[in-house]
């Protein structure tokens, strides 16, 4: 599976990869072997520094085969998506120990693209830079936009990346924190957050509420 992603919004510090664990011949490709799930599998980590590409490939332990479905983006089983939240798990150690990161907006985008296989759309002429993904079904699972902070009941008419996602009515009261989390703005708020693409936001649970928006949607 691609997370090559990581490099579209963040520097590489070749000087930490060895720290981090892993191993390289020719100061270009590095590798890194881990297990998951309790050791059935080996994910193989291959980092190319000339080609900017992180790969992860998951093999049985058992029998040295590779894991094809863990690969596959429309494969989105409960097992399946075990495996890829705990090699998710690995990206971000190793994007914290390796990467410098510099932008969430691309970052999260570039996230998208890889963990449901979805290509932003921007329907908007009068707003360019606005996109939306969508599941099979054509309905949106996120809209990223811009507004001013002052939309969201903040101080200040700087503008912010945020998204807009669907959530449980049930949870939506305990997820806005009014710090990273809104009501959703220009949007029904009784089933949808606003969420902003900044440090604020702790990116693991940016990843988490996007996944629940497109389970929500794909009902």
């Amino acid at each position: 599976m691609d997370y090559s992603y990581i490099f579209r919004s963040a520097k590489i510090k070749k000087e930490s990869l060895e720290t981090a664990g892993f191993t390289t011949t020719d100061g270009n490709t590095f590798s890194m072997n881990q297990t998951v799930s309790k050791g059935a599998f080996n994910a193989d980590i291959t980092l190319s520094l000339s080609d900017q590409t992180l790969t992860v490939h998951l093999f049985d332990s058992a029998t040295s085969e590779k894991y094809a479905l863990f690969d596959m983006p429309n494969s989105h089983g409960a097992f399946v998506a075990s495996l890829r939240e705990e090699v998710q798990q690995l990206i971000d150690e190793i994007k914290s120990k390796c990467f410098e990161t510099s932008d969430l907006k691309d970052d999260y985008i570039a996230w998208i693209k890889t963990q449901f296989g979805a290509e932003p759309d921007y329907p908007w002429p009068d707003t360019p830079d606005y996109c939306v993904f969508r599941c099979q079904n054509e309905k949106w699972f996120a809209l990223v936009m811009r507004i001013k902070y002052r939309q969201l009941g903040l101080t200040g008419d700087e503008e912010v990346w945020v998204v807009n996602m669907k959530a449980s009515q049930d949870e939506i009261p305990n997820l806005i924190d009014k710090k990273s989390i809104f009501p959703a703005w220009h949007m029904n708020k009784k089933h949808w957050i606003t969420v902003l693409l900044t440090a604020a936001t702790d990116f693991e649970k940016l990843c988490e509420l996007t996944q629940k928006s497109w389970e929500l949607v794909t009902k």
